[in-house]
């Protein structure tokens, strides 16, 4: 009597472990489609609430999705700067950049990765698949609009997706990654502690085979933190606010140390998750124009020191 109670509790058990998996592996792939959260991005409408002038584009991922851009041209440069949006956001989230990108004589290229707003079939992968829509954004700035001096600025699940792109991708030369994760199974183990109590093991672990099998994904792959040191000798500005809830700040220090020269460090005191604009927008706008304006030109950068 006593082996069959072990035995059922037991069942019940793996039967709940494998039950919460399943959600927990689902919350993460399956994205819903919600407004843009003014509070957080700021700018919700189209440029031209900014009296920037735009141009409507589309490109196609090598997988056949077709992603909206904005494209908003600077006078007479070869240089542009891609805004590569969070997770659950789109081309809105880098818009606060863009008008003191463009004023500092940069065209800006702000489009939609892959989401349910296009196709209500697309999966959030954490970085995987959305390389595929950043490696497209690079191809379009080059093929189409000729320009060969190209920057990134990705934000969240952005900023991890472009230190993977950049990694393999020297087409890309200069980088700024603002709330980025170091590790994508990390970071959904702390949430999962931080929101539900839950332990990573063994629960975590199951979630990221669920991820994986489901979702066609290599999680090695959405490791940004085993990556970032492949981008040196091209620059890399990380910024991470250190009352960052949703992607610690923990993993920003992660990401710099782990990254070569040359590179910089924003430690923003108090800021929150890819919030940095607003906790302080002068700093925000000069640091990254500075940035950019130091390192992206023809030449790949080759200087071994950058505080």
């Amino acid at each position: 009597m006593i082996k069959k109670i072990i035995i059922s509790l037991s069942l019940i058990s793996t039967l709940l472990l494998f039950a919460l998996a399943w959600y927990f592996s689902s919350a993460i792939l399956n994205l819903n489609i919600t407004k843009c959260n003014q509070e957080h991005y700021v700018f919700c409408g189209e440029p031209s609430d900014q009296n920037i002038n735009f141009e409507e584009i589309s490109f196609t991922s090598e997988d056949g999705l077709t992603l909206p851009g904005w494209y908003m041209a600077a006078k007479d440069n070869n240089k542009a700067i891609l805004l590569v949006h969070g997770r659950s956001a789109n081309r809105t989230e880098g818009m606060r950049y863009a008008k003191p990108l463009i004023n500092a004589g940069y065209n800006v290229l702000a489009f939609d990765m892959r989401h349910p707003r296009q196709n209500p079939n697309i999966i959030s992968s954490m970085g995987f698949h959305e390389q595929k829509d950043v490696t497209a954004a690079v191809n379009f700035l080059e093929k189409n609009k000729k320009i060969k001096n190209i920057g990134l600025m990705g934000f969240s699940m952005g900023a991890a997706t472009g230190i993977i792109v950049m990694a393999s991708d020297l087409r890309v030369k200069v980088g700024v990654f603002s709330g980025g994760y170091a590790h994508g199974m990390d970071v959904l183990a702390e949430q999962a502690n931080t929101l539900y109590g839950l332990p990573r093991y063994p629960l975590m672990s199951i979630v990221e085979k669920l991820f994986e099998w489901r979702g066609h994904i290599d999680a090695d792959q959405i490791n940004p933190e085993s990556y970032i040191s492949q981008i040196s000798p091209r620059p890399v500005y990380i910024m991470h606010g250190t009352a960052d809830k949703t992607v610690n700040f923990s993993h920003g220090q992660r990401l710099f140390d782990a990254a070569q020269q040359p590179k910089k460090f924003w430690q923003a005191e108090g800021g929150g998750h890819t919030r940095l604009w607003q906790h302080d927008q002068e700093k925000a706008e000069s640091s990254v124009v500075e940035f950019f304006d130091r390192y992206l030109s023809d030449t790949i950068v080759t200087i071994n020191n950058a505080n």
